[in-house]
């Protein structure tokens, strides 16, 4: 009887950033997940990457096999410093390694781990309405939908919606 492989979560280090950028660059050649047009390059990532930890914020990528499946982050939902308990999330999956719960499993973590370091909310802004994946991954993880942005993107010849969706963390807003 064959043993299911499942995909082991690890921090993120440098050395991960090629990896990483070939899945988002597939996201954003091809897909509605990200608004980005152009691929960021690795060292463009790993400016970002960089930003992401120097906070102390998760960044994690899940291994399956000994290849990169997929990798998420939270980073600040915004600036000003009334947003300071509130983060986004970012999850991608390799186009190939889709469906088999990873997206899931990031979230979980990125979830836990943001609880951990007393933020109240998370918000998930996701590219395309149709987007069913991510919407249902969400929800599965208690994301609520708040709203959708009507037609804020244009990619690939037409209108493209944003969902929000948010997810309190820890005591959220109760205190």
């Amino acid at each position: 009887m064959a043993v299911a492989q499942v995909a082991i979560l690890r921090p993120a280090q440098p050395a991960d950033l090629p990896a990483i950028q070939s899945i988002y660059a597939h996201h954003v050649l091809h897909g509605l997940a990200s608004f980005e047009e152009a691929p960021p390059s690795v060292q463009e990532l790993e400016r970002r990457y960089r930003d992401v930890t120097s906070r102390g914020l998760p960044y994690l990528v899940a291994e399956y096999g000994l290849d990169v499946a997929g990798y998420g982050y939270c980073s600040p939902y915004r600036t000003r410093s009334a947003y300071r308990y509130v983060l986004e999330d970012s999850i991608y999956i390799r186009h190939d390694m889709t469906g088999r719960g990873i997206g899931r499993r990031l979230l979980e973590e990125l979830i836990r781990r943001c609880e951990g370091l007393g933020y109240r909310q998370i918000i998930a802004v996701i590219g395309d309405s149709s987007n069913t994946a991510s919407i249902g991954v969400h929800a599965a993880c208690g994301f609520l939908r708040v709203g959708t942005l009507r037609s804020v993107g244009f990619k690939f010849g037409r209108w493209v919606d944003s969902v929000y969706m948010q997810r309190p963390i820890g005591p959220g807003d109760a205190t």
